[in-house]
C-alpha cells in the first residue's frame, strides 16, 4: 500500500509518499480501507521528532480516519466489511489501510461524505471528553474555549451550544467572522481582546465555570482572573509554552481544578469509553446537523508536505483533510 513516510525529523520536505507493507489486524481488530484522514498538530510534532508514537502504534501519521472496513481481525464481533466508518487512530491514518480496534469506530452517518467524517474524531472526541468528562459542563454555565477556529475549538463551541452552555470564544482577528457564526454569545480577538476582563464583564465579575485551553503556560496568569469559583480549568494544548506561575492559594480558596487532557497515549480501555459515550450522547446531534465537522480543505495524499506548510499558518478553519482514495 502506499503511505506517507517521515525520512527523518524535519520540515514538511521529508514526507515522502513511499509503499511500505500493509498493515495485519490484531485480535479485536478491523483493517480500514482509508478514503480520507485529517491533519493535526501532533503530526507536525512527530514529524519534528518530538512526539513519538506510543508503543505498539503505527509509524505512520494520522490520528483519525474515515473509511471501508475492508478486513475483520480475529475476535471483532460488531463491524462486517463494508462498513462506512470513521476511526480514532494512535497513527497509521496517512495510508491507503490502516489497523484499529473495532471500538474506536463509529458509522458515518448518511449526511456525511468521508472527507467530512475524517473531520470528526480527534476533533469531536477531544471535544466531548474536555467539556464533559473532565469540565463537567451544565446547561447555563459558562465556558470559554480558545482557538475557537481550529478543529478542537470550533467542535467544542458546537458541542457547548448544543449542551445549553454559554461561550465565549477566542479567536484570530481574521476568523471572527466564522466563528461567531457558529454561536457562541461572545467572541474576542486575540490579538487585540482582553478575554479575561471580557469574561467577568460577561458574569457580572463571578468568572467562567470552565476553561477549554489550547494555549498552555503564557495564557495560566490571566486564566487564573476569570475562573469562577469551582472553576474547572482543563488543559488540551500548549502551543503558547508549558510552564506559566500559578498562585496556589487563590487555586485552594476558589477550590478551583486544573486538569490534563491527552488523548493519543491514553489506555484503549480508556479511549473505547470516550468513544461509547459520543456514541450514547453525542452521535445523534451528528447524525442530524446539529454537529457539523468543518473542512478548512481537501488536499491529496501526495501533497501531504503542502497540508503541512498550511497547517503551520495557523490560518486554517476547521480541519485540513488529506484525500487518500
Amino acid at each position: 500500500m502506499k503511505a506517507i513516510v517521515v525520512r527523518s525529523a524535519g520540515g514538511p520536505e521529508v514526507l515522502e509518499l513511499r509503499e511500505v507493507p500493509d498493515p495485519v489486524p490484531a485480535d479485536g481488530e478491523v483493517v480500514i480501507e482509508v478514503r480520507a484522514t485529517a491533519l493535526n498538530r501532533a503530526d507536525l510534532l512527530q514529524r519534528r521528532g518530538v512526539y513519538p508514537p506510543p508503543p505498539g502504534a503505527s509509524s505512520v501519521l494520522g490520528l483519525e480516519c474515515a473509511g471501508v472496513v475492508a478486513e475483520l481481525g480475529p475476535g471483532v464481533s460488531s463491524a462486517c466489511v463494508g462498513d462506512r466508518v470513521m476511526a480514532l487512530l494512535p497513527g497509521g491514518g496517512y495510508a491507503e489501510r490502516v489497523t484499529v480496534h473495532e471500538r474506536l469506530c463509529l458509522p458515518i452517518p448518511e449526511r456525511l461524505s468521508f472527507e467530512q467524517a475524517a473531520a470528526v474524531p480527534e476533533a469531536f472526541l477531544t471535544a466531548t471528553e474536555a467539556l464533559f468528562g473532565l469540565g463537567k459542563l451544565v446547561p447555563g454555565e459558562w465556558v470559554l474555549i480558545h482557538a475557537a477556529g481550529s478543529g478542537v475549538g470550533s467542535a467544542a463551541v458546537q458541542l457547548a451550544r448544543a449542551a445549553g452552555g454559554r461561550v465565549l470564544a477566542t479567536a484570530s482577528a481574521a476568523k471572527l467572522d466564522r466563528v461567531t457564526a457558529l454561536g457562541p454569545e461572545r467572541v474576542v480577538a486575540r490579538e487585540s481582546g482582553d478575554f479575561a476582563k471580557v469574561a467577568l464583564e460577561v458574569t457580572d465579575a463571578r468568572g467562567v465555570d470552565v476553561i477549554l485551553d489550547l494555549v498552555g503556560g503564557s495564557y495560566l496568569g490571566r486564566h487564573q482572573e476569570c475562573l469562577a469559583v469551582l472553576g474547572r480549568h482543563v488543559i488540551i494544548g500548549l502551543v503558547g509554552g508549558a510552564k506559566g506561575e500559578l498562585d496556589l492559594a487563590r487555586v485552594l480558596s476558589r477550590r478551583q481544578s486544573i486538569l490534563g487532557l491527552v488523548m493519543r497515549t491514553r489506555p484503549l480501555a480508556d479511549k473505547i469509553r470516550v468513544v461509547e459515550r459520543f456514541r450514547r450522547e453525542f452521535f445523534g446531534w451528528l447524525d442530524a446537523g446539529v454537529l457539523d465537522p468543518l473542512v478548512d480543505a481537501v488536499v491529496p495524499l501526495a501533497e501531504a508536505a503542502r497540508a503541512h506548510e498550511r497547517l503551520e499558518t495557523n490560518a486554517t478553519f476547521g480541519k485540513l483533510v488529506l484525500a487518500v482514495s
